[in-house]
């Protein structure tokens, strides 16, 4: 007779794996461990150098 309305899915996974081109937000967010403590401990200098110097 005609084909079944749902045929089989074919595997997702046939072929090769594509290449994954990372974004700019990747980047980014696997520098934030770093970047944030060392610009939280600049900031922290900055303020307790004005405290000292406007004493």
């Amino acid at each position: 007779m005609s084909s079944p309305a749902n045929p089989a899915p074919q595997a997702a996974h046939s072929g090769p794996a594509p290449v994954h081109e990372p974004d700019a937000m990747e980047d980014v967010v696997r520098l934030i461990p770093i970047v944030l403590p060392l610009a939280a401990a600049v900031l922290i200098f900055l303020l307790a150098f004005i405290a000292v110097v406007m004493t």
